[in-house]
């Protein structure tokens, strides 16, 4: 995938001043995006993804308030510090709430490097169930303990909502935060893509079993845990998904290039 991850650098790079390690992550994060519009998980210009910049400690990569998702390219996502500085495009927006609990979960958790946040429909319509998530499908087995519960306490922007967050997601990659959305998180972009796009469809699922009406047919306990276990060995010692984040690359490239400029 070379040709993805590096693709259209050139000058946009060099006017940036920027790494290749971090032009990747720029493309990466920006493919990311792109393809998570293409899925429908955000048509407006709520919502953020963000990215830790390799080399880095404390600067992470951010959609500018006020792009739609569809219009996020490598180059005009923002780098910024946990302190707020803007260390590129200084008179961008940023959002308050996306900010906040972004930086507060990436500063906290040295291991993670990417973040994701969407008010996707299905998300959204199970975080308003009393009982939230139901594992009810062989995909959905990866989610088994996974899968962490935070109360809606309005916009995410105040700064003592964040180790609340980081209390409940724990050592999980999702997140459901009640009557809001769905949050994922990963040591890599690809890992949190994957582990969003897993809990959405598995939301989706469940949406469509309740119209129904019909008596659902749980997985046992033990079942759910084994199938679990089988899929974690599958990544042990490695970053989850990988071969498939190939797939979705290769996918934003040829919805529209234009995200590696």
């Amino acid at each position: 995938m070379a040709s993805v991850s590096l693709s259209s650098r050139g000058n946009v790079q060099s006017r940036m001043k920027i790494s290749d390690a971090e032009w990747q992550t720029r493309v990466h994060l920006a493919a990311a995006f792109r393809v998570a519009y293409h899925f429908g998980w955000n048509n407006r210009i709520t919502n953020h993804i963000t990215a830790r910049i390799p080399g880095t400690g404390d600067q992470f990569l951010m959609n500018p308030h006020g792009l739609g998702w569809h219009e996020v390219t490598a180059s005009n996502l923002v780098s910024i510090d946990f302190a707020g500085n803007k260390l590129s495009h200084p008179d961008a927006a940023l959002a308050p709430a996306g900010y906040n609990f972004h930086s507060g979960i990436l500063k906290a958790k040295p291991n993670v490097n990417c973040v994701m946040h969407v008010h996707a429909t299905p998300g959204v319509v199970i975080s308003a169930t009393k009982d939230g998530l139901m594992i009810v499908d062989q995909t959905g087995c990866a989610l088994y303990d996974e899968v962490g519960y935070h109360v809606f306490e309005g916009y995410a922007q105040e700064a003592d909502e964040v180790p609340r967050i980081l209390r409940d997601i724990g050592d999980k990659h999702t997140l459901m935060m009640w009557n809001h959305g769905l949050l994922s998180v990963g040591s890599t972009i690809g890992e949190a893509f994957s582990f969003m796009r897993k809990l959405i469809d598995a939301c989706e699922l469940q949406e469509r079993l309740m119209a129904t009406g019909a008596e659902i047919r749980r997985i046992p306990e033990d079942v759910l845990k084994f199938t679990r276990q089988q899929t974690a060995e599958k990544r042990r010692n490695k970053p989850y998904s990988d071969i498939e984040w190939q797939m979705y690359l290769r996918l934003a490239e040829q919805l529209d290039p234009s995200f590696a400029e």
